[in-house]
């Protein structure tokens, strides 16, 4: 795949983003009773619905729903269990807004009902090796996310190991960019995660992290998704609800790297921070950039 001609430009339906002065920032709203940070406060559409739209407010430029909790060792949830969560919930946000609505899955069932349902985006961290996730995703015009993940929600944390992590994932984004692209799903839908906390170890986690130009390398937009995870208890010796401080110091660093998009629970203080420091470091100024 030649990355010379894919200058990281993600498009699909009407959406067409271009790298700017800051990463986008996906915000995450759990519609489910056992995630590892706010299992539980969402639950109700009520709930997600208020959330989603608090989220907005605080300069949310994606959103990110998800029924189904992969924190280390979860179990799956059926089918039918996470439709009822996600599906009344982004009924609702699609006729609130037009901020592109993520749908955080791994069943194609799923999937298909949310895009159905005004999802724009399937963000699935089994990196669409589910050949039946490919046939919905081209099924419609949807935004891809592509995570990489070793093992399963259910194992990934158990012994995960590589040789080189950033150049294992690396080559996983090379693979799925050339079946992905063999199946008629145009690479500028596409958009990879290296899944920080989806099967590596906190040493692994810091080498993503510095690495994300070496990933860009392929021409696709880089997620990352860091926001409150364990790793974070290694490096700052905090709990899941003192980490808000930590998450933002790795927004700042990501953002100082050029990455594309962060996936957050707390939008306000990431795009804060991210905007005070591009003000700080570069005389970015915000307000003239709709930033």
């Amino acid at each position: 795949m030649n990355a010379t001609a894919l200058p990281r430009i993600w498009a699909f339906e009407d959406f067409r983003n271009a790298p700017g002065p800051r990463p986008l920032l996906m915000g995450i709203v759990n519609v489910t009773p056992d995630s590892f940070s706010d299992g539980g406060l969402f639950l109700t559409a009520d709930a997600a619905v208020d959330q989603a739209l608090k989220l907005i407010e605080e300069g949310a430029d994606i959103l990110d729903i998800g029924g189904e909790s992969t924190r280390p060792g979860s179990a799956p949830v059926p089918d039918d269990d996470e439709l009822r969560r996600v599906v009344p919930v982004i009924e609702r946000l699609a006729a609130l807004t037009r901020i592109p609505i993520s749908i955080d899955t791994s069943k194609p069932a799923v999937a298909r009902a949310a895009l159905q349902a005004g999802a724009r985006i399937v963000n699935d961290i089994a990196g669409l090796r589910d050949p039946n996730m490919i046939d919905v995703c081209c099924q419609f015009p949807c935004g891809i996310v592509c995570m990489h993940m070793q093992g399963t929600p259910q194992t990934m944390q158990l012994n995960p190991q590589y040789a080189h992590v950033v150049s294992e994932i690396r080559d996983f984004f090379e693979e799925r960019l050339q079946t992905l692209a063999g199946a008629g799903i145009r690479p500028d839908r596409i958009v990879f995660d290296p899944g920080v906390g989806f099967g590596k170890t906190a040493r692994h986690n810091i080498e993503i992290l510095n690495a994300v130009s070496q990933f860009q390398t392929l021409g696709r937009p880089i997620l990352i998704g860091h926001s409150r995870k364990r790793f974070l208890q290694k490096v700052i010796g905090r709990a899941v609800d003192e980490r808000l401080f930590g998450t933002v110091g790795v927004s700042v660093a990501l953002a100082h790297q050029g990455v594309d998009i962060l996936r957050v629970h707390d939008v306000a203080a990431n795009r804060d921070a991210i905007n005070a420091f591009l003000a700080a470091a570069r005389g970015h100024d915000p307000r003239a950039h709709g930033s």
